[in-house]
């Protein structure tokens, strides 16, 4: 059998997405342990041999073998790792460099802004991927789980950003969409494919290790964070720490008396990519902060303090018809990793006839968000990206207001629906998964789905969904959640009439009560899951998110696991 070490080094391998090049070599190693010689044909041809028969358990067979087969002749698996990871970057950078040189000619201004677009978010996908390579060293049995959870999240993540970057071009009316997306397959299809092998390896290593090294794998165990990266950062879950009593690094107030009246004046102050895990707390004051503010991936482990999410609100009303792409017409977005905000309120006020109007973008892995507000309309908080997780929060909107590819528990929250236009549908969800190893979901737990004041007042019947399925793979799950009856017993909407992905989502539904739980009358699509109270289990914060290991100390109320409803009326069976 190969050893444990070598068989976790072809994991990490996989997950380089090159990674079958390390588990051929250690098939190459162990033959020729049995023979005193071999000439370099044989090892080559021994190989291509392994290398194939891997590839063949992919997605994208030929952009497998082909770009394992020139990776490198080297037998050292760590240097394999690196040849296989550099190759996967390299074709990220040259779209980048295709991406400014298109981006210079165009003679669009929307065409141009999506070029932008997509040269952030490219380089946002290497970052991810740099993350991965990073993760490999600190290896611990003891950590399995936490190990997998972080590569497949930030696989999954390099993915999301190069699907963003192609969503820019969705309504072009050229051939800029075309272009893009084959500047970026080979680096899509290898990424696939990483996923796909990643998940094959775990479930080998775990069905061959005997029970008690498979219950270590498994265990959610809180390890030490011994291991850095280049920046001097915990390459671990970097715990910010907050306490009752926290002081304030920075105080904003309108009326002047904090440091400063904005909070873009604020972030200045945050140090650029911290080497520790201490939190940078932002106490912002009562008041309306009519802002747009990016918390940029080089301020981590930042917190927003506000004194209530109806007193501290920041508000904005950039819209997509209003010329602006949707990605960037937060008023908040956050992309630096271990974010917090608490008491505070998120606001787009450009309207359901402005379409597209982000109040809030979450892209920073880690992020989490208690007693606060978002109030908009169509996309109001774009949960894009890795790991988030949303208690006590109330998030109102009319079309796919909590939308994107997060992996994402949101947990006793209050989604509000507010009057849409005429002959508009109300959608609740649209989660964003592309293909079915992505690692994303969102879970609604414990929450209440109920009408706005404003709904109610008028005579116009409308109709409100769960979710409809924005990418072919989107997977939503609620449960013990309170659906009023102004969910539609239909339940789920299509995205489109011919949509396909009816047969490739996952949607279900466990122990939810109210009026609109009712499952009688949902649709019956092959996406449309039924799933046990166990299964539903594997979508709490405690196991789908490892919520114990990053949120269990940030003075944040939380369920880590089911929530029964002891008494209620049952519509759900």
């Amino acid at each position: 059998m190969i050893s444990r070490r070598l068989a976790i080094i072809g994991i990490c391998a996989t997950l380089m997405v090159l990674g079958t090049v390390a588990a051929a070599v250690i098939l190459i190693k162990k033959n020729a342990e049995n023979s005193s010689s071999r000439d370099n044909d044989d090892y080559i041809n021994a190989s291509q041999k392994a290398i194939q028969g891997l590839c063949q358990r992919t997605y994208y067979y030929e952009t497998c073998v082909t770009n394992l087969s020139n990776a490198t002749e080297s037998f050292d698996p760590m240097e394999l790792i690196k040849v296989g990871f550099q190759a996967a970057i390299q074709e990220l950078t040259h779209a980048i460099d295709e991406t400014e040189a298109l981006h210079k000619i165009s003679q669009d201004p929307n065409t141009a802004e999506s070029y932008r677009t997509c040269r952030k978010l490219l380089d946002d996908s290497i970052d991810d991927l740099q993350k991965t390579f990073d993760r490999i060293d600190s290896f611990d049995p003891n950590g399995f789980k936490i190990f997998v959870d972080d590569i497949k999240t930030w696989l999954t993540g390099a993915l999301t950003f190069q699907e963003t970057c192609l969503d820019c071009f969705e309504d072009d009316k050229g051939d800029n969409a075309t272009k893009m997306r084959q500047l970026l397959r080979v680096a899509r299809e290898l990424a696939i494919n990483g996923l796909a092998l990643m998940e094959d390896f775990t479930n080998l290593i775990l069905s061959n290790e005997p029970g008690t090294f498979r219950r270590r794998l498994l265990s959610n165990k809180k390890i030490s964070a011994n291991s850095i990266n280049e920046d001097g950062e915990s390459l671990f879950h970097g715990s910010i720490r907050i306490h009752e009593n926290f002081k304030p690094d920075v105080v904003v107030a309108k009326d002047g008396t904090g440091k400063y009246t904005t909070i873009d004046e604020a972030l200045r102050d945050v140090p650029q990519r911290r080497r520790s895990n201490e939190a940078f707390v932002i106490h912002i004051k009562e008041g309306v902060y009519q802002e747009n503010i990016v918390v940029s991936k080089n301020m981590r482990h930042v917190v927003f303090i506000g004194d209530g999410p109806t007193k501290t609100k920041i508000t904005g009303s950039r819209s997509k018809d209003g010329g602006t792409e949707t990605y960037w017409t937060a008023t908040v977005a956050i992309d630096g990793d271990n974010f917090l905000a608490r008491d505070i309120g998120f606001e787009n006020t450009a309207g359901p006839e402005m379409h597209q109007a982000v109040a809030l973008r979450v892209t920073g892995d880690h992020s989490m968000f208690y007693n606060c507000q978002m109030d908009g309309y169509q996309d109001t908080l774009l949960a894009h990206n890795h790991r988030q997780f949303y208690r006590d929060c109330t998030i109102s909107g009319t079309v796919d207001f909590i939308f994107g590819n997060a992996k994402a528990v949101f947990q006793n929250c209050s989604l509000l629906v507010r009057k849409p236009m005429i002959n508009q549908n109300c959608i609740v969800t649209a989660q964003g998964r592309s293909t079915n190893n992505e690692s994303s979901a969102f879970v609604l737990q414990n929450c209440r789905i109920m009408p706005a004041p404003e709904y109610l007042m008028h005579d116009a019947t409308y109709r409100t969904f769960l979710g409809r399925p924005w990418k072919a793979f989107s997977k939503t799950i609620v449960m013990d959640s309170e659906l009023d009856s102004v969910v539609d017993p239909q339940g789920w909407a299509s995205w489109n009439e011919t949509s396909a992905h009816l047969y490739t989502c996952f949607y279900a539904e466990v122990d939810n009560h109210g009026r609109g739980a009712d499952k009688r009358h949902r649709v019956t699509w092959p996406g449309i899951k039924k799933i046990s109270i166990r299964e539903a289990a594997r979508y709490t914060p405690g196991d789908f998110l490892l919520a114990d290991n990053w949120i269990a100390d940030k003075g944040i109320p939380f369920s880590s696991g089911l929530i029964y409803q002891n008494t209620h009326v049952d519509y759900s069976s």
